[in-house]
């Protein structure tokens, strides 16, 4: 009886097709890396929408050349994929211009303000800025201003899952967990906005150009036999509505209380929370669609969170990759070691991770900043710092969620690359005061989506049960208390009053120099 599940799991650097089983079992898997996009000019980043296609099948090809993969076991596929990056395509589903990438930092000054009943309404709440900041930001303003000859020849206007659904199923239809981004879609409700919403003035469009929407667990399409001969998934499998990486990075960890946060430790770092009501922890930040139906993540984020790691480690890392290659170490072990070199607290060395400015957490204006420096730091000091910084971010994250949505958090979920670290796994416990724990797989987003699959062709009877067959935990840290106390201390003495402090120096590096980044 075929009941293994295929993911398909389309990240920001690579691709990874993975085979589960019905107990959340991962049996294998291939990944093919790229890079994560291209730049020809400061602040833009594309990429060939191909570029994901071509890997897709070329995982899937490695993926079949394990001995322990079986293309009868399969029951179903999913797709989950990176947020936020748009492509726009013809009737054939052809590209018609790179994709812009989520990273992408371009903006659209100088849009027609949203007028009439919201206009006035938005005055009134003093968010008629934020609404040309969403405005500036969206992809599809840009691309109608600056390329309208590529913008009247769209056929349809979809995210990067929207896009490999059609090459898989030949059919322009999403799921509706994977709209996370500038477009008119209403998140309350989780379809496209009714007729007369403020957000078709914002972003113009017509409806027709955005794909079919289909609720998670539901049937896509099925794999059709062109796909089927380009990456060897068996045609007619069905294809099942997942949801975005976030979202089933969630659920992949377990993560279906309100009271369990799953922090992710990756290119953006986030904390986020299941619901079953809509609330905007910040306001104007909707909750996105969750990988369940109906249900929403309360997310906040530190966009380009764990960036700055990956940052260090190529400019001051390059002693431990050496040794790494030497002695056939993960470099990971060794940048564990700079940690355990330095005390909790960094010997006063305190970071502030807002290396890009957002919306209202933190504000417009806002930079990174790390301060406490004296003649006894080191690189190893910087590195600690920057792990803490991170997670000091995300606690405020947790405590803005509490707040708002009346739910105390008590357990800790970690995943993403940074989730590998023990010393990072340990001192967000000890920061957070939480019992923490990775999941049972590192791919807990390819398992979000496997549980989609799971209960669409009915191999798990609901949620609740497949959540409880396919997620473990894997690893856990529990708080040291005297480590915890020095954290209590600089969190609420230091790193919290940061940011009110220095936003009159960021307003005015901002006024001499305009906004960090920015491309109009």
């Amino acid at each position: 009886m075929a009941e293994n599940l295929l993911a398909i799991d389309v990240g920001t650097q690579s691709v990874r097709v993975l085979l589960f089983d019905p107990r959340g079992k991962l049996i294998a898997k291939h990944r093919v890396p790229y890079e994560p996009y291209y730049s020809d000019a400061p602040g833009l980043a594309e990429q060939k929408p191909q570029l994901w296609w071509e890997s897709l099948a070329k995982a899937c090809q490695g993926l079949w050349q394990k001995p322990e993969v079986k293309k009868d076991s399969i029951a179903a596929v999913s797709l989950t994929t990176q947020r936020a990056t748009m492509i726009n395509v013809d009737e054939n589903g052809e590209p018609l211009r790179p994709a812009i990438h989520w990273l992408d930092q371009r903006r659209t000054l100088g849009q027609p303000p949203v007028g009439g009943f919201w206009g006035a309404a938005f005055a009134v709440a003093g968010a008629s800025e934020t609404v040309a900041y969403l405005q500036a930001e969206a992809e599809a303003n840009w691309i109608r201003t600056h390329q309208p000859e590529i913008w009247k020849k769209t056929h349809k206007y979809l995210f990067v899952s929207g896009y490999l659904t059609y090459l898989l199923t030949g059919r322009f239809v999403d799921s509706v967990g994977c709209q996370v981004g500038y477009i008119p879609f209403n998140y309350k409700s989780q379809s496209w906005e009714a007729k007369g919403s403020w957000k078709w003035q914002a972003i113009p469009m017509d409806p027709r150009i955005l794909p079919d929407l289909i609720l998670q667990g539901k049937v896509l399409g099925e794999i059709t036999a062109k796909a089927s001969e380009t990456t060897g998934i068996p045609a007619r499998l069905p294809l099942i509505a997942a949801a975005a990486d976030k979202a089933c990075e969630v659920l992949g960890s377990g993560a279906l209380e309100p009271n369990v946060a799953c922090l992710s430790y990756g290119t953006t770092a986030t904390i986020n929370t299941t619901h079953d009501k809509y609330i905007e922890v910040i306001p104007l930040i909707p909750p996105y669609p969750a990988a369940v139906p109906k249900l929403y993540n309360f997310e906040i984020q530190i966009f380009r969170g764990y960036w700055m790691v990956s940052w260090f480690k190529q400019e001051f890392g390059l002693r431990e990759q050496r040794i790494s290659d030497e002695k056939g170490v993960e470099p990971e072990v060794l940048f564990d070691d700079l940690v355990k070199a330095v005390p909790p607290g960094s010997q006063g060395l305190v970071l502030q991770p807002y290396w890009s400015p957002g919306l209202r957490f933190p504000g417009p204006e806002a930079r990174g900043a790390i301060i406490g420096f004296g003649d006894s730091h080191t690189r190893a000091h910087i590195y600690r710092a920057i792990l803490e910084g991170l997670a000091y971010a995300l606690r405020e994250g947790k405590e803005k969620t509490e707040k708002r949505s009346g739910v105390r958090i008590t357990d800790l979920r970690i995943a993403g690359g940074g989730s590998q670290s023990n010393a990072a796994m340990q001192l967000t416990a000890d920061i957070f005061g939480l019992p923490t724990a990775r999941p049972h797989v590192y791919e807990a987003s390819g398992l979000g989506a496997a549980i989609d699959a799971a209960v669409g062709v009915k191999i798990h009877g609901d949620y609740k049960s497949a959540v409880s067959e396919m997620t473990h935990l894997g690893d856990c840290f529990e708080p040291n208390q005297d480590t915890q106390a020095v954290y209590e201390k600089l969190y609420h003495d230091v790193y919290l009053k940061m940011y009110n402090r220095l936003r009159p120096l960021y307003q005015e590096i901002k006024a001499i120099t305009g906004r960090a980044g920015a491309v109009g």
